[in-house]
Order: C-alpha cells, then structure tokens, then sequence
C-alpha cells in the first residue's frame, strides 16, 4: 500500500523555476491543483471526454505535446462496429488553449474540418465538436457532492505529471452522424474525463481503465505510476471518492486483445470483457503512439475505504494500454 497525502486546499504544480513543488504532490478529491507549467521540455497538456450511450462510444481529445497538437474525434456505433475515426495534427499545437485548473475555463482546439470547443463552469462542462460526418454536442452537469481523482505523479523534480480523472459524470445532448441525431439521455449515458498536464520522460507506457453504472464507478491505472510512491486507482460510490492506495497487477493478451483482462491488488479483483479494440497509431518520428483502446464490461469487486466489497458487475467502459515516445 502507497502512503499518499491527501491535498484539500488550492496549490501550484510547479515552483517558479519550473521544477515539481513538493506540496502539489499528493491527491484530491476535487481539482485543486494550477498547472503552472513553463516552457517546453516535453510539457504535455490534454483534455480526453469519453462518452459511452447504449448505441454508441464517442472519444474527444484535444492536445498539446509541444511538438505538435494531435487533435482527434472518435465514434463507435455499438451494434453495426463501424467507426469514424478522424485525427488531425497541427504544427506546435497552434491556437490550442487549455486552462490551468481542471473544470474552469474554455478548452479550444481545432484544424482542418475538425474542431473541439469545451466551455468549464463550477456547475458542469458544455462539449461541441466537429468533424467529417460528425456533430457533437452535450451539457455533462457536475452533481452536487460529486468527487474526482486529481493525482501528481512526481518521477522527479523536472518529470511529473497531474492528472484528474472523474468518472461516472451524467451527460445528455445528441450526437449527429450524417445528418442522422441519436440522443444522450442522462439516465443510459454517462461521460469520463481524463485531463492530464505535465512533463513526461521521452518514453513511457501505461494501462487504464474506466467503467460506470448506476451509483458506481471504477477508475485504474497501472505501469506508468510504478515504483513513484502514488497511484491513480479509486472506486467511486454515490458521488464520494474511495482511494485505492496500491500498485496494481494488470494481466491482458497482447496477441489477442478481446480475450478477458484482469486486474488485481489489494481490494481490487477485477476482470474487464472486451467487445470492441480500437487501434490508434501515431508517428511523426520523435513523436510515436500505439494504443490498444478495447470497450466492454466489468466484473469483479473493488473495496471502498470502510472494506466494504462493491459489485463491478455490468460496469461498462474501457481498457487500455498505450506506448508512446514524445
């Protein structure tokens, strides 16, 4: 079991010198971290929205890796398998913004015909997006009470990343594809954000999953927290946090990614059923990914902080792996 304190008061990721604060170092159950990042030196700024409907998986990111922006729009039709799988990459991630503090302010990121706009208030997030044959556009409210998972991962003083991940958000809106609108109803969809900012060594590779349901959810990591003394791993129950202080076991076929994965640690055994691998590659040379993004159903049991077991069974969501030299 990791040791990590928890942080409940507002705090800056960097010192002024541009290396890790000490203090930021901790986790959070509400964004409480500025990520007052300087410069380049592999300085990473992202946004991912995952929205999961009974008919669909849809998949935002938008990006800065000083490099480049890499910009993307994904869509999953759940019963035919057909995907929309539209990427752009934009020289220095020009015209790009990303705030500071997760949840407060406009995210904007475009090029060519594609496009993702957030706008962030205290009460919840609005997301438009645009692309070939796509249109997006939700409301995903913050309920009152709700709690997320905001962690520093210190590697050291100059390498450290923040990331917040909140699960089980209600969202509600209509995706259109061809003209053709299929609505997102608060009470069957709900909507997962990954947002990440930080200074990355050049290669690394991590494991994640998200599932939800109904007054449940389950976010885990692996990998890429190994051995930093902090981990990315909670059950959500009703809207309140329940942090999981453990390293985690991940153990998935790599010549066959829709066979089950399991992941197991201490008050963790879960096993994760996939229906769906998504395949996305990028390499502009310095700057490579590999992902194996697969969607399906979760399994097993997680403990909350008072040891009581929490079903997982019928959770809905993904499993990852992901390489990447940036």
């Amino acid at each position: 079991m990791t040791h990590e304190r928890e942080i409940t008061e507002p705090v800056d990721l960097c010192l002024p010198d541009g290396r890790l604060n000490p203090a930021a170092v901790g986790w959070s159950r509400r964004p409480l971290h500025r990520a007052n990042l300087r410069g380049w030196g592999r300085a990473k700024r992202w946004e991912y929205w995952g929205i999961v409907t009974p008919t669909h998986i849809v998949g935002l990111v938008a990006s800065s890796l000083d490099y480049a922006g890499v910009h993307s729009v994904y869509v999953l039709d759940r019963r035919s398998k057909v995907e929309i799988d539209e990427e752009v990459v934009v020289p220095f991630a020009r015209g790009a913004v990303f705030p500071p503090v997760s949840g407060a302010g406009p995210v904007r990121a475009s090029g060519g015909r594609l496009a993702v706009d957030i706008d962030q208030r205290r009460d919840g997030s609005t997301i438009r997006a645009t692309a070939p044959g796509v249109e997006i556009d939700v409301a995903v409210p913050l309920p009152p009470g709700h709690e997320s998972l905001g962690v520093v991962v210190p590697w050291s003083a100059r390498r450290f990343q923040y990331t917040v991940k909140d699960v089980g958000r209600p969202v509600r809106g209509t995706l259109r594809i061809d003209g053709t609108a299929y609505p997102i109803a608060e009470d069957d969809s709900f909507a997962v954000l990954d947002h990440g900012r930080g200074k990355w060594p050049y290669a690394v590779r991590w494991n994640w999953a998200a599932g939800s349901g109904a007054g449940r959810a389950i976010q885990l990591g692996g990998r890429w927290t190994d051995g930093t003394g902090s981990t990315e791993n909670a059950l959500l129950l009703d809207g309140r946090l329940h942090k999981i202080g453990a390293d985690l076991t991940w153990s998935y076929d790599r010549a066959d990614w829709l066979r089950p994965w399991r992941v197991t640690g201490e008050r963790v055994d879960v096993e994760f059923h996939p229906f769906h691998e998504r395949v996305a590659r990028t390499n502009l040379g310095v700057l490579a990914n590999e992902t194996h993004q697969c969607f399906g159903h979760f399994s097993g049991w997680a403990c909350a902080g008072d040891g009581e077991r929490v079903d997982l069974d019928g959770l809905v969501g993904w499993a990852e792996e992901a390489r990447n030299r940036w």
